[in-house]
């Protein structure tokens, strides 16, 4: 089923230089630039094959965007950035959680791209506004629905039920245990 899945989203990754304070918080700012700008690009792209294309045709511009954040902050780092297929472990956007497996993203590497990185889904838009921070608008939700079949797409929203469930398990065992 993650296959199924993998074929009809594309998936944004920002790579940090390093771990330090400073090249995580620059690796947000340029994951912030370049999201506002792809916002604006795709928001009319009516299916995944439209949304490639767009996002083929502004990589050099979102190259440019991240190597000017880069260089307003202070910092001379590289900046590769490709449409690319990648594994990916699970990773949950509020209710939703996406298999493990290969996707394909566009990625932005920062410098020798050692440092944490970070992900969304950028088609469907689940990157751009407040996803960013992992909170899934009603947009988001319809559109995920919409690409996905019926099946792919009670497996992404059950995996979510699923950790939601057992972290409630796991609360309740703790009170449980305290008594």
């Amino acid at each position: 089923m993650q296959k199924g899945i993998a074929e009809k989203i594309i998936r944004f990754h920002v790579i940090a230089n390093s771990d330090t304070k400073a090249d995580q918080n620059l690796k947000l700012a340029v994951r912030d630039a370049v999201g506002i700008k792809m916002s604006g690009l795709l928001k009319d792209a009516a299916d995944r094959s439209r949304s490639e294309a767009v996002i083929r045709k502004n990589m050099e511009d979102m190259k440019q965007t991240a190597e000017k954040v880069i260089a307003e902050r202070g910092y001379d780092y590289d900046v590769d950035i490709c449409l690319t297929d990648t594994d990916f472990p699970v990773k949950t956007y509020g209710a939703y959680t996406f298999p493990a497996g290969n996707y394909e993203a566009l990625e932005i590497v920062i410098g020798a791209g050692k440092g944490h990185n970070w992900w969304c889904v950028m088609y469907p838009n689940m990157c751009f506004s407040d996803t960013m921070y992992e909170v899934i608008d009603e947009d988001a939700r319809s559109s995920l629905k919409r690409v996905l079949s019926e099946d792919e797409y009670q497996q992404v929203l059950a995996s979510g039920d699923y950790q939601v469930k057992f972290k409630s398990f796991e609360i309740l065992k703790g009170l449980y245990d305290e008594k």
